[in-house]
């Protein structure tokens, strides 16, 4: 069945929108991550228009980041108190990102510049994590021992004055080190259209040294409000919210979201890492291709 999106001023088949949100919405419940960097370029491989997909993701976002949300919830699983620094570092990123996004619109370049974004990143933090996920894999099956690293927070944040104590988290820490992240997510998701957890989470765990049990939840808690502010924000300034193609979304997304976070208990940490990271590998390869690659002839002519 096949539905129009006005403001992407096209028709899609409502299934494959339902379980691409589906899809990304069991990764964020597996990995904590809002799933937006996986959101938007596969909206964009689907014909979406890249401005369209990173204002409309962000919305799908929100929805499997309640989802979410509350799972973790149930399991204790969220620091208030760090995800209130973050949130508010987020919701003054998401300014800063919505003024370079206007920017780029004006200089005609901002869907190139997102698609080449994309591929960097992408490329990068999937080939480390494929790197590090191979590693332990391997020295599991030598008998190894994992070696775990000590819980310690980055030296140049034990620098930042002001400390305060996050109970949760078990850091003793400035708030500014929280809130400065929360800024860079916040910038992330309004010209990227990404959650910003696939950012988060490892900083979170080897920057700022936080316990492990509350990683994923307070990342999705940020998630939640940064990705509603960036979806009003865009609504308002950019007008490039497809209401239709968000809503899709989000019905996939929710359920997704609940499935991966029971799917998570049952599979090793280790594999799980090494999974997403051929998956956001695959993507970046593919955003390459589209970036390089043209057909033989631009023009062609048919007999009518």
């Amino acid at each position: 069945m096949h539905i129009y999106l006005p403001i992407a001023g096209l028709s899609v088949n409502m299934l494959v929108i339902v379980l691409l949100g589906g899809g990304v919405g069991l990764l964020s419940g597996m990995f904590g991550v809002g799933g937006g960097f996986l959101t938007t370029p596969l909206l964009i491989f689907y014909g979406i228009p890249p401005t369209v997909a990173v204002a409309s993701s962000a919305t799908q976002i929100t929805g499997a980041s309640v989802s979410g949300v509350l799972a973790q919830m149930r399991r204790n699983g969220v620091d208030f108190q760090m995800g209130g620094v973050m949130v508010a570092g987020g919701i003054l990123g998401s300014g800063l990102g919505v003024l370079l996004f206007r920017l780029l619109e004006r200089l005609g370049q901002i869907d190139t510049v997102i698609s080449l974004t994309y591929v960097l990143m992408l490329g990068s933090i999937g080939g480390l994590m494929a790197r590090e996920s191979i590693a332990t894999i391997l020295a599991q099956r030598r008998g190894e021992k994992p070696r775990r690293m000590a819980r310690r927070h980055n030296p140049l944040i034990a620098m930042l004055p002001g400390r305060y104590r996050f109970y949760r988290s078990g850091l003793y820490i400035s708030p500014l080190a929280p809130f400065l992240l929360g800024v860079l997510t916040g910038v992330l998701t309004v010209s990227l259209g990404v959650g910003g957890g696939f950012v988060m989470v490892p900083a979170m765990i080897y920057l700022l040294g936080m316990a492990a049990q509350v990683v994923v939840g307070t990342s999705l808690f940020q998630i939640l409000f940064v990705t509603a502010a960036t979806t009003l924000i865009h609504a308002v300034t950019t007008e490039a919210v497809d209401i239709v193609l968000a809503l899709l979304l989000l019905v996939g997304s929710a359920t997704g979201a609940q499935i991966g976070s029971r799917f998570a208990m049952t599979m090793k940490p280790e594999y799980l890492r090494l999974m997403l990271a051929l998956i956001v590998l695959a993507v970046a390869v593919r955003m390459a291709i589209g970036l390089t690659w043209r057909p033989g002839e631009l023009y062609s002519v048919e007999l009518g």
